[in-house]
């Protein structure tokens, strides 16, 4: 930690800037006006809402798709846009995020129960490092808080730009991500290495309590 800490002290040495969600982008919704049948052989990508829970970064080798007809108004992703799940059935599952942290020419659809923030400028977060801010428990915890409901939660926009969040310079944004990423590529090997222990151990084990009579050669 000791080089990033060099980095604040010598890009801010007053410290940290924080800005609120509203300073910095402007929200937007997903799709609109579609029903059952459009997203029956679709001609457009789809991010679902699953894509934006279960990911830190959008999978845009996705399968699903929608229909889009040529003319219609519905917002598309954009490179470095932080998307977020607008619902659910309890307040902690609230505004999970995922970014677009690829560019990409092909348009990408969002699903109509999750909506987007798009940068004014695309300069002050790397998309590397919104992914893991947007994760981080503090910006948790006050995202958590714009949800309301009763049997089903709802995050309010209104209060989502409220939400303020660290925006360190790039040169510490950049050491960060690196760091971030380096801990995420170990994880995902060690989760590899131990999903194939267990396999291992599972197929020993039940050779092993199988008692089956061995046939004499």
């Amino acid at each position: 930690m000791s080089k990033i800490d060099d980095l604040i002290k010598k890009y801010c040495p007053n410290g940290v800037e924080y800005k609120s969600l509203g300073e910095i982008g402007e929200f937007y919704g997903g799709l609109t006006g579609k029903s059952k049948d459009d997203f029956v052989d679709g001609n457009a990508k789809f991010i679902s809402y699953m894509n934006v829970y279960s990911h830190l970064e959008l999978d845009i080798d996705t399968p699903d798709r929608v229909r889009v007809e040529k003319g219609e108004k519905q917002h598309t992703i954009g490179y470095g846009d932080i998307l977020f799940t607008g619902s659910s059935e309890t307040p902690s599952e609230c505004g999970f995020s995922s970014v677009l942290t690829k560019m990409t020419d092909e348009p990408l659809y969002l699903n109509s129960f999750s909506f987007g923030l798009h940068l004014y400028d695309n300069g002050i977060l790397l998309p590397g490092f919104s992914k893991y801010v947007f994760r981080s428990h503090d910006v948790r915890q006050q995202i958590i808080k714009t949800a309301s409901g009763v049997t089903r939660f709802n995050v309010s926009k209104e209060k989502m730009k409220k939400v303020v969040i660290p925006v360190p310079p790039l040169e510490v944004q950049r050491e960060i991500v690196q760091v971030l990423d380096s801990f995420t590529m170990l994880t995902a090997e060690l989760s590899a290495e131990l999903s194939a222990r267990k396999k291992q151990y599972e197929f020993y084990r039940d050779q092993l309590l199988s008692f089956k009579k061995v046939s004499p050669p």
